[in-house]
């Protein structure tokens, strides 16, 4: 399907004078997130608009709008924070006219320049109230604060004001406090300049639905839009269909879904949302995320028990995402959970994420010590199946899917049960015999995955009873990387063929032999306490054969190391 599908017209460039500087109306939802922007941004910001005399435009990135029954009224899916910040700059610029005017300078000029780039983009005042009609409408937490800020030009200065109208009391001082002119129409000419400079790509979807799909199209794209809003909208939104929710209530429930964005971070939440879905129905990809979640969740009562859920689980997708990070959470559940926490850091390390799913189950489901070894099951699976064998992700995902559901189901009980299942853990599970072949032609890139294959190889060390941990070992080429003439007239053919095998690689505790010749490494690998360092220090010479034979004895103590029985 074409991206032109999600969408209600083709994508289009828009400066922000086009997009608001005329009858439309915009929309943020009302449980979008609060505004966000501090001086960081700011800053950046005003340096693009510093720049615009010489470039003539800046490229805002996207803005996703949804299309309203109202004429002329869109939701602003994604942008807002960028639309807002410019409606400061505005608001400053107005300001600051204003004063000119309170100075008694060129009173009626600046006036009708307060008016007419008020009426164009921010709204126009109601003749008795002197209230704003804003072209901008913010969130719940930002609109009461805005919409004062629209009408009196004057950020307002509460006792208790809330963290996010701080920022926009402080992003108006901070553009107030910016040179944009002497007089009202050297002020008026830096607005008109940044209205028309500031560019923006104008995505209009007809529904939330084909929303998330641009979204998920744009991310997988390294275009980062904000797929939790869009989830949280629509969550929030069957929220407060129950009247008897209280604003409190609604307050509480935003600081649960902001602890759970900012524990995860927005390149995981997606994820997280994906797992908790497959953990208990079958499995979905990303694309069907959304549309699957707004058909399950149909009343306010799904929505909050939805959202508990999520609050429930997110602590443990992101314990078992960066282990040691959190290692103190693990601890604070039970200290026998620790021994668990080394094969969850290797799957970290290699980037498996697909064993989640199975583990956001069995953490529910399990006592302490079925779970440590379900960890410890699933790890060993994932070294063969996932670093050695290079097989199917796909499969492995399917059948992880059916895993979890057993899981949550209660058809498992434990660990043994999970490991036994022939059409689950074991139809993955690569035979000796594929996952030693695998393992004796086994490369890896070394200048690109040393703390990898330092992980591997000091695995094979404590299989073989040397305790060691692989953050105090280097990495030791018994060929060098890079040989020098010496090292290829004794090693003979294919001496830069073999860099990257495990063959050709053992563990030290000291880089100190560099592009030494043989004869010296095979005394100071004997000199080693180091199993591997003292296997090769039997071979007589270094050669392709030697590598072959070194890494077909790798591979037999590999299945040994990484063995589920």
């Amino acid at each position: 399907m074409s991206d032109a599908k999600f969408m209600a017209m083709e994508p289009s460039n828009a400066s922000f004078d086009g997009l608001i500087g005329n009858g439309v109306r915009y929309l943020i939802p009302t449980f979008q997130r609060d505004y966000s922007w501090d001086i960081e941004q700011w800053e950046e910001l005003w340096a693009d608009i510093k720049g615009l005399p010489e470039e003539k435009f800046h490229y805002m990135g996207y803005v996703v709008l949804q299309r309203k029954p109202e004429d002329n009224t869109f939701e602003v899916i994604d942008g807002q924070q960028r639309l807002i910040t410019l409606s400061l700059i505005v608001l400053a610029a107005l300001r600051k006219i204003a004063d000119l005017v309170q100075s008694g300078q060129d009173i009626e000029a600046n006036q009708e320049y307060i008016r007419v780039n008020r009426d164009k983009y921010i709204g126009f005042k109601h003749p008795v109230t002197l209230a704003v009609k804003s072209k901008l409408t913010l969130n719940r937490n930002n609109a009461p604060y805005f919409k004062n800020l629209c009408a009196q030009l004057e950020p307002a200065n509460h006792r208790f004001m809330s963290k996010t109208n701080k920022l926009l009391r402080e992003a108006f001082r901070y553009f107030l406090a910016q040179d944009m002119g002497e007089t009202g129409e050297e002020i008026a000419q830096t607005l008109y300049d940044v209205a028309r400079g500031m560019m923006f790509t104008k995505i209009v979807v007809e529904d939330d639905v084909n929303a998330y799909k641009v979204f998920e199209t744009l991310n997988a794209r390294g275009v980062q839009l904000s797929t939790p809003d869009l989830l949280k909208n629509f969550i929030f939104s069957m929220v407060a269909k129950n009247d008897s929710v209280l604003p409190e209530q609604l307050d509480e429930l935003d600081e649960r879904w902001s602890a759970i964005v900012t524990n995860l971070g927005e390149s995981s939440f997606t994820d997280f949302v994906r797992y908790h879905h497959n953990v208990q129905y079958p499995l979905l990809t990303k694309k069907k995320l959304f549309s699957t979640i707004k058909k399950q969740i149909h009343t306010s009562e799904k929505a909050m028990a939805y959202l508990d859920s999520l609050s429930d689980m997110a602590p443990v997708y992101s314990a078992l995402l960066k282990p040691m990070e959190e290692k103190a959470w693990w601890v604070n559940q039970a200290s026998d959970y620790v021994p668990a926490l080394r094969y969850l850091e290797a799957l970290a390390l290699f980037n498996i994420r697909q064993p989640l799913v199975v583990l956001l189950a069995a953490f529910k489901r399990f006592e302490v010590n079925e779970f440590v070894k379900l960890v410890q099951y699933l790890y060993v699976l994932s070294i063969r199946y996932n670093v050695v064998c290079h097989l199917s992700p796909n499969e492995q995902e399917t059948v992880y899917n059916q895993m979890a559901i057993k899981l949550f189901n209660g058809e498992y009980q434990r660990a043994s049960h999970v490991k036994n299942d022939s059409n689950g853990f074991r139809r993955l599970y690569p035979k000796d015999e594929v996952f030693k072949t695998a393992f004796e032609f086994h490369r890896m890139p070394s200048r690109q995955s040393p703390k990898k294959i330092r992980f591997l190889l000091a695995e094979l060390e404590n299989q073989l009873g040397n305790g060691v941990s692989e953050d105090k070992m280097v990495l030791e080429h018994v060929c060098p990387y890079h040989p020098e003439q010496g090292w290829h007239d004794y090693f003979g053919e294919g001496a830069t063929d073999v860099y990257d095998r495990l063959g050709n690689m053992v563990l030290l505790e000291k880089d100190d032999l560099k592009r030494a010749d043989f004869s010296t490494k095979k005394q100071a690998y004997r000199d080693s306490s180091l199993a591997l360092a003292a296997k090769v220090a039997e071979f007589e010479d270094w050669n392709a054969a030697s590598v072959n034979h070194y890494q077909s004895w790798l591979a037999e103590q590999a299945l040994q190391t990484w063995r589920v029985d």
